[in-house]
């Protein structure tokens, strides 16, 4: 597994993108000053952007279901979790955009290539936005444990 976006698995029998982008910006208006340079001041995360892309070769990996599987996730409007095989949690995502070039196609129009790219954009606000407080969580789970065993820990 190379990557999973809510239920969608990415691996050599589905889409194995051969490419990561990933965009991270941050906010950083400036004001202008009389006689000195602009002054500028942090305002936060701002957007943050992945884009997967890569060739299919329908015969030795994915093909048009894979994209059509993420173009119907996409349709629905929701936000997937993005998770990496490694166990990396980037967030909340939703597809924004996906590209298809089809090339060299076989005598029933079947692509034999299909070039592709996929962008996603973070929508939730930070991984503490999403998961809470995990020390407080565990805190939380240890004590109605022992109250609930009465085994104390």
């Amino acid at each position: 597994m190379m990557l999973t976006l809510g239920l969608f698995v990415f691996m050599l029998r589905t889409l194995p993108y051969q490419s990561m982008n990933r965009q991270l910006s941050y906010r950083w208006p400036t004001g202008s000053r009389v006689g000195q340079r602009p002054s500028a001041q942090f305002l936060g995360v701002d957007a943050e952007t992945i884009t997967l892309s890569g060739q299919l070769l329908p015969e030795l990996t994915g093909g048009r279901l894979s994209l059509l599987a993420l173009q119907t996730m996409a349709e629905q409007g929701r936000a997937w979790p993005l998770i990496e095989g490694t166990g990396t949690i980037y967030g909340m995502f939703v597809i924004e955009k996906i590209t298809q070039d089809n090339k060299q196609f076989f005598a029933n129009g079947q692509p034999r290539e299909i070039n592709f790219s996929i962008t996603l954009k973070r929508v939730d606000e930070s991984l503490y936005a999403m998961f809470g407080d995990l020390r407080q969580q565990a805190g939380d789970l240890l004590s109605k444990t022992q109250k609930a065993t009465g085994i104390s820990l």
